[in-house]
């Protein structure tokens, strides 16, 4: 798939990589009370970095938000093709082996030199694999930052359930020690001294325990963690297909990663259920708001909760801001694409949404999981996205084709 006369292309071999990070399982060595997958992980590491980066901009830093979503992306990326190397073994290559690990790298790209059709995204990805990483580089310290407090919090989840052995304490220990280079950062001493911050991560860590399509069985499974990483991800590739608007392509990334935050304090109700009465969308909206009000909201800064409102009410609509007041547009024009105005295409987030649900289905479907419910969310899903095929000029009635 792609936008026609576009320059980044988002094709389905692309799409399916991404959601290949559904099946990759973390920690498999160890006992594990809940499945631990890279994708919710990634999602949850996300998280954390905005978190963070919000906090050190709020101290006049600059952050490069489009390098560090760059970086989560890539990230995963390189993970799913090198699956579960436990991060020791990966660490003493890159140490003792630094010939080995530059080829490894170079074959992780490689992989994907058919998949990735446009040269810039490959060099990008490159040149951030092979790359030492500048820890001078606030956005960076942040992106790692974030990814060794997602890991150290999955240690917590899995930590008292395993025998308290020489291995477990050394994982704890050097968890620790890695933790320790970050806190300089703001976010990082408000997490690990238990702030409001340390609970709002724990409260939005429920997302990765809420599985999707509960009334069916699926292969794989799927949190609602993790659907908002991908959604984040196809909305990101979207984007940067269609303008070069930093605000834009900020709004639309961390818009679809927090779209179904509410859900963290309410659970996911499925779509079914939602639209079982006429009234219900609204009456749950309304249900959510308030426990947003009463959980979630509390635990976060005012400069935050303004945005994190700004990306999950009306999470679909196309908005901008014009005198601090918030306006629904059908499209963005070029003359509000600047950060002043802070657009939004909630619409783009929202193709991205049902593009995640339809892989849900299909690759469900594909790997023999024929339920009724499956069945016809694939075919209902499939409609929607083809109806919005016109909104952003997307081929996606050829992306879905070549699933």
């Amino acid at each position: 798939m792609h936008i026609k006369g576009g320059t980044i292309i988002l094709n389905s071999e692309l799409a399916l990589k991404l959601f290949d990070g559904f099946s990759i399982r973390r920690w498999n060595d160890k006992i594990r009370p809940v499945n631990l997958l890279e994708m919710d992980r990634s999602g949850h590491k996300m998280m954390i970095a905005y978190f963070l980066g919000k906090i050190e901009e709020k101290e006049g830093k600059q952050i490069d938000w489009e390098a560090i979503i760059y970086g989560g992306l890539f990230d995963l990326l390189k993970k799913v093709v090198l699956s579960d190397i436990k991060e020791p073994v990966h660490r003493k290559i890159k140490e003792q082996y630094p010939k080995e690990f530059a080829e490894l790298n170079k074959w992780v790209v490689d992989e994907y030199e058919d998949i990735i059709q446009n040269k810039d995204l490959l060099d990008k990805f490159y040149n951030y694999i092979e790359g030492k990483g500048d820890f001078d580089d606030l956005s960076y310290r942040i992106l790692r930052a974030a990814h060794k407090y997602s890991t150290y919090r999955e240690f917590k989840i899995i930590k008292n359930i395993n025998c308290d052995t020489p291995e477990i304490r050394k994982i704890e220990k050097d968890l620790n020690s890695d933790i320790k280079e970050f806190l300089d950062l703001k976010g990082m001493q408000l997490l690990i001294t238990k702030q409001k911050l340390y609970e709002l991560i724990v409260k939005i860590e429920q997302l990765r325990y809420q599985i999707r399509w509960g009334q069916t069985p699926r292969i794989p499974k799927t949190a609602v963690l993790g659907h908002s990483m991908l959604v984040a991800s196809l909305s990101f590739l979207f984007t940067k297909d269609i303008t070069s608007s930093q605000s834009r392509i900020y709004n639309n990334f961390f818009g679809g990663l927090f779209h179904d935050l509410p859900e963290a304090v309410t659970r996911d109700i499925i779509s079914p259920v939602k639209t079982a009465t006429k009234n219900l969308p609204e009456v749950v909206k309304e249900v959510e708001m308030e426990f947003l009000n009463e959980e979630l909201y509390p635990l976060m800064k005012d400069y935050i909760e303004k945005e994190i409102r700004y990306f999950t009410e009306d999470e679909f609509d196309n908005k901008i801001k014009v005198d601090g007041k918030i306006k629904k547009v059908d499209k963005i024009e070029p003359e509000y694409e600047s950060e002043k105005f802070s657009p939004i295409d909630g619409k783009l987030i929202r193709t991205a949404d049902l593009i995640s649900a339809y892989l849900e289905a299909h690759q469900s479907i594909k790997f023999g999981i024929k339920s009724p419910h499956l069945k016809t969310g694939k075919e209902n899903i499939y409609d929607k996205i083809i109806a919005r095929e016109n909104q952003y000029d997307l081929n996606l009635k050829t992306f879905l084709e070549g699933l």
